[in-house]
């Protein structure tokens, strides 16, 4: 067969899908629907656990974040190599390993929780290093596939950032559920309880799966590359048009940065508001406000998007958050329902970036494409979430340490002026100083404004053609 026979085989294979529409952002929406229901509850309530149910030191529980983030990191990286070796199938190339892999995740979602009452101190670090590591590298192989296959859904710069808006929302959902009904739910007079939180784990790792289900069933793969052309892999290749993507290195620093400080914000807000503000329960206010500045945001971000473009409405947002934290810093006497009435207007702006957060990545890797001549989404993308790993591992190490160098101490039923204060700072000047540095890095150094992204699309496809 001929390479323009081929060519065309491919075409009308890839016309035979039903266009891109609804179900397509239904279920990319389910897949980070499922991944946060976890990732979140993770991130915002794990700590408090191994701090006040295992009693583990808060600098320990840093060093095992720091460690296992690293791990996931080279775990990320392995396994979008081994995505983009794989050949797609009837079912495409990403979409089976979410349904083969996201039962296992559950499962070992599931035993993170699980209290065994009386056991020795170092019983439970060791169970936490085990059941947490597991639960990270099996996170991978569910993340990169469903992150990796946001390209292959759609070619189209908006098509795309709809697709990153579905996704936010998508987490979103699972931050409104974890934030609003979590702290209702594990908390018993103001302190964790191990119970509920396993009860709260097994409920949501079956969200999590029909989640995943869901994603599994609505989504297509429309953009197949021709393997019979395809270059053979290098890693000596892909490697220096990594080092030659500007747009990801930049990408990835702010990333890696804005992922810091997201995490940090939602480890410290727990102490925040159970300890500086004595009501742990408001949290769920916050949850409940946090998704309800991005639902307000979400139909807002394709027409701010289309007309100043992906880099500019990003920047707004960090801008406005940067402006919020400052301010929170400067006013130490607010009540608590005082501070959460303002921090809503930070968390409307640092919704914005997480909106568009994911139609930066697809652009990236059409950059890679444009530089090198490969398609390699898996790889591209695991690249991006190992930055968000060890942005997590720097997250939990400096969280831990934090936490613990204010001096924070589980049996205390009070924590002393001095903690209260270094959490207060924690929660408001250390965010400020950091999404002003993401702003700076994006408006000064990230160089994929809206109209180079334009023209990175017309230039992709010319080449393609060619």
């Amino acid at each position: 067969m001929s390479q323009t026979a081929k060519k065309a085989a491919i075409q009308g294979s890839a016309n035979e899908f039903r266009k891109f529409g609804m179900k397509d952002k239904l279920g990319y929406m389910f897949g980070d629907w499922g991944n946060d229901f976890f990732f979140i509850l993770v991130a915002a309530f794990l700590m408090v656990f191994y701090t006040d149910v295992f009693h583990i030191n808060p600098a320990a529980v840093g060093g095992l974040f720091l460690l296992a983030r690293l791990w996931d990191a080279v775990a990320d990286v392995s396994w979008g190599r081994f995505i983009d070796t794989r050949k797609a199938g009837k079912n495409g190339k990403f979409r089976p390993w979410i349904f083969r892999m996201s039962f296992p995740l559950i499962i070992s979602g599931i035993l993170m929780f699980v209290h065994i009452p009386g056991m020795s101190d170092g019983f439970y670090l060791a169970y936490a290093y085990v059941t947490y590591i597991i639960w990270g590298t099996l996170y991978s192989t569910v993340n990169i596939p469903y992150g990796s296959m946001a390209s292959v859904i759609t070619g189209d710069p908006v098509e795309r950032t709809t697709l990153s808006s579905w996704r936010t929302l998508g987490g979103n959902l699972a931050g409104l559920i974890i934030n609003v009904a979590g702290p209702m739910i594990l908390f018993v007079n103001n302190k964790p309880d191990a119970n509920r939180f396993i009860l709260a784990a097994l409920l949501f790792g079956g969200l999590a799966l029909a989640c995943y289900m869901a994603c599994y069933k609505l989504s297509v793969e429309r953009i197949v590359m021709d393997e019979t052309t395809k270059p053979k892999v290098n890693l000596g290749q892909t490697m220096k048009g990594l080092g030659k993507n500007k747009p990801l290195i930049w990408f990835l620093i702010a990333s890696l940065l804005f992922l810091v400080c997201f995490m940090l914000i939602g480890a410290v807000n727990v102490y925040l508001f159970k300890d500086y503000f004595g009501n742990a329960k408001a949290l769920s206010m916050v949850g409940l406000l946090q998704a309800a500045a991005v639902f307000v945001g979400m139909p807002m971000v394709k027409p701010l998007v289309a007309k100043f473009g992906k880099k500019e409405v990003a920047s707004g947002g960090l801008l406005l958050a940067t402006l919020v934290y400052t301010l929170l810093y400067f006013l130490p006497n607010l009540t608590g329902t005082q501070f959460i009435s303002v921090l809503t207007i930070g968390m409307f702006g640092y919704g914005l970036f997480n909106l568009v957060i994911w139609a930066f990545v697809t652009d990236v890797i059409d950059y890679h494409e444009y530089l090198t001549g490969l398609r390699e989404d898996g790889t591209v993308y695991s690249i991006y979430s190992m930055a968000r790993k060890v942005g997590q591992a720097v997250a939990g190490g400096v969280g831990g340490a934090a936490i613990a160098a204010v001096g924070y101490n589980p049996t205390l039923k009070a924590q002393t002026a001095d903690t209260l204060q270094g959490i207060h700072t924690l929660g408001t000047l250390v965010p400020a100083i950091t999404l002003g540095v993401v702003f700076l890095i994006i408006v000064f150094c990230y160089p994929l404004n809206k109209k180079r992204t334009a023209q990175l699309a017309i230039d992709l496809a010319e080449k393609r053609k060619g």
